[in-house]
């Protein structure tokens, strides 16, 4: 497996409505940039989109860890095998620690080929969670 991980963010939340809103799919897709995904389905533990350049995705949350972990997982419909998961830690009262880790299985070409962006998506969401305007 190769994984990817974004860089620590803080979050001016609290840590509970965090972890209550990335447990549930139907908020996520606000969270994904409009100009690459398209055809967004979610049923709250699952979801499914295509992504320009990649094809569909699919998502299932595999477990929760209140307050600290969400995993995610690849559905049966996505070529590649991988998982993802958020760790968040509380700091304080309205301050949340976040990181995003992909672990993909890629053989040496797929992982020629997609480091870079695998790599940039996982900045690129753990940037989306972390600047995110949760309601209380």
């Amino acid at each position: 497996m190769t994984q990817f991980e974004s860089s620590v963010k803080a979050i001016p939340h609290p840590v509970s409505v965090i972890f209550n809103f990335l447990s549930d799919f139907d908020h996520f897709e606000s969270l994904l940039p409009n100009d690459k995904v398209s055809n967004w389905k979610s049923a709250g533990d699952t979801c499914s989109f295509s992504v320009s350049g990649i094809g569909e995705i699919g998502l299932k949350i595999v477990e929760r860890e209140f307050p600290k972990t969400i995993k995610y997982g690849a559905d049966v419909q996505t070529p590649v095998n991988f998982f993802l998961w958020v760790q968040l830690k509380e700091v304080s009262e309205n301050d949340t620690r976040l990181k995003v880790t992909l672990r993909a299985e890629l053989n040496m070409m797929m992982k020629m080929v997609a480091s870079a962006p695998l790599k940039k998506f996982v900045d690129v969401l753990a940037d989306a969670m972390a600047g995110y305007a949760y309601s209380l």
